[in-house]
């Protein structure tokens, strides 16, 4: 008889056929097979895809690339006119270190630098001294040669001679603040920021792996291989940026999510089969029964945090498309790794994955990991499952109430910190000359035909007018007026007398949007205009954020429902992970709140307070915490279902379920919560809230969430838990899946395959 075949049955008995492995069963196994064949196409494709993606290079976004409705229009007509690219420009302030300035000193100091830099070849223009309205201040406007967009790269030598007049007149101060100054204060910022995080996050995330397994090689294979999946993601980003631009953050992104998702799957993984070998089975069997068990769960939550994170398609900004495609490329990466690789390597190592055992801590090795804190924990929830959770889920809601008064905004150089030597600077600057903020001003562009010319003159001389006296306008500094070759196209520029985050700017903007210009230029026949600037990206980008997050919403919990009942099928089990993952980001969006809208965390944070929430964190947040919180539930939900499987009634099966997986969840939880408060240090505040708002609901959802809330709700519904309707229902197998395991293991494998 061919093995592995039955052969006739017998009369009057239904024919049975061998149940086929689990796929994730069978890539393990595979692995398990070809440990060396395996190990060495993870090392190629790694190698591979950062040499490849280091030879195509990178596509950096640009503003076009981010522009949408009447700023995309400005941009356009901007374009047709072919107008030359604006020059960057710098400018140098000279004030008294105390007391009045002495400003025939500080004129001269003035004539002595422009005549200086006017000698360098990246100077173009030096404007003659400026003296402020308050007659502290002097200013020298620069106006550098060659396009905008590289000047921080070219702004070095006019920091050396601002840096060089300051030595010469030590009694005053001489800065130099600029687009292009700003641009690489900032770059050189960020840079120190992120070694900082990648040089922290790898032996932060050990240590807590050392406590975990109590072994070097067990902690350190879930860091490698997280940190080879990252290598891997940025090399594959590289050729996605040629159809998706990158953004700024893609790289932070590809780390945070990488090292997050990438040790979370190792870790599932590695106490399964630990877990195994604790119970006596061998080596091989354990790392089969992990593939099939811990691999099924981290193939769900992959996959939805893949589709979760393919929502910010949806908004259909590329700063958002970029960052989607990053993360979708890492935690891919990281799950096909923990399928594949981690098999074959815990394969070759054996039992060399406990050595050497760290004093004290090396006796974890020798028990299979069960939590006494979570069976008490447990024993409440269980006890009084009601009131439990009417409890838990009360004081969530409390917590969440503040994102009711969430205010959103988009960071400027105001919200930057001032520990940056170059913002106080421009803090100074801002102050003495309130026109001369760097980019406060509205960019009026108009197009008209060859006719319309002299009229959209006229108007624009009406408007300026009307635009004189008006308080919400600079005074200092009339409109300017850059005109095309041929008349139709004209560039206006507005200057606000406030900063380009304030009420002013804002209202100025819809002033002018609203009111004056369709009273204006508006009035002139074939012509069209819209208004640009720094304010009216900020405003438009809320409006547009305001409008993505419904559908990305709708996506989001559509795709996960689906999810979840396909895995477990039960529609059941789908709603509630629904319910449960939404009640924690409501949280962490009332922690947000209450952390950052307020000024009580700046001094534990560092930062200062603007009063708001970065504008486009709320849908980055969701998409992200509902992606993350499946690892979790998923693994939970799997083991309670297991035991089920086995015939343990539902009580029990929750905590069974619960308390053997509460040790591996807390472990991965730490590490997640520790990773992104490592990014709550760093100097912008958009990464603060970014590391403070992941680490806050990875906290609220591993443990009030986890080790409370789905307890008690699941022993409310009993059996209800799994119901499902017929066509949905799983089928009933008993078939064995290999002749060589016991029954225990059939049972395991068989779940999964589902």
């Amino acid at each position: 008889m061919t093995p592995g075949v039955e052969g006739p049955a017998p009369a009057g008995r239904r024919r049975r056929y061998p149940v086929r492995a689990p796929f994730t069963t069978r890539v393990g196994r595979w692995s398990s097979n070809h440990p060396w064949l395996a190990i060495t196409a993870w090392l190629c494709f790694v190698v591979a895809s950062v040499v490849g993606g280091s030879l195509v290079g990178t596509v950096k976004a640009t503003t076009q690339d981010s522009l949408h409705g009447e700023l995309a229009r400005a941009d356009r007509i901007e374009q047709a006119a072919a107008f030359p690219d604006s020059p960057a420009a710098e400018s140098v302030l000279i004030t008294a270190r105390t007391g009045d300035l002495d400003l025939q000193r500080a004129q001269a100091v003035a004539i002595d630098l422009s005549a200086r830099m006017r000698v360098l070849p990246e100077v173009a223009k030096v404007a003659d001294p400026v003296t402020s309205p308050n007659r502290k201040a002097v200013l020298v406007e620069v106006e550098m040669t060659g396009s905008a967009n590289d000047a921080d790269a070219r702004v070095g030598p006019l920091l050396e001679a601002t840096t060089q007049a300051q030595q010469r007149y030590p009694d005053l101060w001489v800065e130099q603040v600029g687009s292009g100054s700003l641009a690489k204060a900032l770059t050189e910022t960020l840079a120190a920021d992120f070694v900082k995080a990648e040089l922290t996050s790898v032996p932060v995330a050990l240590v807590i792996l050392l406590f975990s397994f109590g072994a070097l090689i067990a902690a350190g294979v879930p860091v490698v291989l997280a940190l080879s999946a990252a290598a891997g993601a940025m090399g594959l980003a590289q050729f996605a940026s040629h159809i998706f631009p990158a953004g700024e953050m893609v790289s932070s992104v590809i780390l945070l999510i990488g090292m997050a998702v990438g040790v979370d799957y190792s870790l599932f993984y590695l106490r399964r089969e630990r877990e195994e070998r604790a119970r006596g089975r061998d080596h091989r069997s354990a790392v089969e029964i992990a593939a099939g068990t811990s691999g099924h769960a981290v193939l769900v939550s992959g996959v939805a945090v893949m589709v979760a994170m393919a929502s910010l398609f949806l908004v259909g900004d590329n700063t958002f498309s970029s960052m989607a495609t990053g993360s979708i490329l890492v935690v891919g990466v990281a799950m096909v790794g923990s399928l594949t690789v981690l098999p074959a390597i815990l394969v070759v190592l054996g039992r060399w994955v406990d050595r050497p055992r760290v004093p004290f801590l090396g006796r974890r090795i020798q028990r299979a990991d069960r939590s006494r804190l979570w069976a008490a924990v447990l024993r409440l929830a269980l006890r009084a499952p009601l009131a439990t959770f009417m409890i838990s889920v009360g004081v969530l809601l409390i917590v969440a109430i503040p994102a009711l008064v969430m205010n959103l905004k988009k960071p400027t150089s105001t919200d930057l910190p001032r520990s940056i030597p170059i913002l106080r600077t421009y803090d100074r600057l801002a102050q003495a000359f309130p026109s001369n903020d760097l980019g406060t001003s509205h960019v009026i562009a108009i197009r008209t035909n060859a006719a319309g010319g002299p009229a959209v003159e006229r108007e624009l001389a009406q408007l300026s007018t009307r635009i004189k006296g008006d308080s919400q306008f600079a005074q200092d500094r009339p409109p300017t007026v850059r005109r095309s070759a041929d008349g139709t196209v004209f560039l206006v520029t507005v200057r606000v007398a406030d900063a380009s985050d304030s009420h002013v700017a804002t209202q100025s903007l819809r002033r002018l949007r609203t009111e004056l210009l369709p009273q204006t230029v508006g009035t002139v026949a074939d012509t069209e205009w819209a208004v640009a600037g720094r304010t009216a990206s900020d405003a438009d980008f809320r409006d547009r954020m305001a409008a993505a997050l419904p559908p990305v919403v709708a996506f989001v919990l559509a795709m996960t429902f689906l999810i979840m009942l396909v895995t477990f099928r039960s529609v059941v089990v789908a709603l509630t992970s629904i319910l449960l993952n939404t009640i924690s980001v409501a949280a962490s969006y009332g922690l947000l709140v209450l952390v950052f809208q307020h000024t009580w965390a700046e001094d534990v944070l560092g930062f200062t307070s603007n009063g708001a929430v970065v504008s486009w964190l709320p849908l980055m947040l969701f998409v992200i915490l509902f992606g993350l919180s499946m690892d979790y539930h998923v693994f939970v939900v799997s083991r309670i279902r297991e035991a089920v499987q086995r015939g343990v009634p539902t009580p029990q099966a929750i905590e069974q379920g619960i308390v053997s997986s509460a040790s591996t969840v807390s472990s991965a939880a730490i590490i997640m919560v520790a990773v992104f408060c490592i990014f709550a240090t760093l100097s912008i505040v958009e990464f603060k809230q970014l590391g403070v708002g992941l680490a806050a609901a990875i906290l609220i959802d591993a443990t009030v969430i986890r080790a409370v809330v789905l307890p008690s709700l699941m022993r409310l519904l009993g059996e209800a838990n799994w119901w499902a309707p017929r066509f949905l229902a799983p089928r009933r197998r008993t078939d064995v899946t290999r002749p060589d395991t016991d029954a225990d293991t059939q049972v395991i494998m068989a779940t999964a395959d589902r």
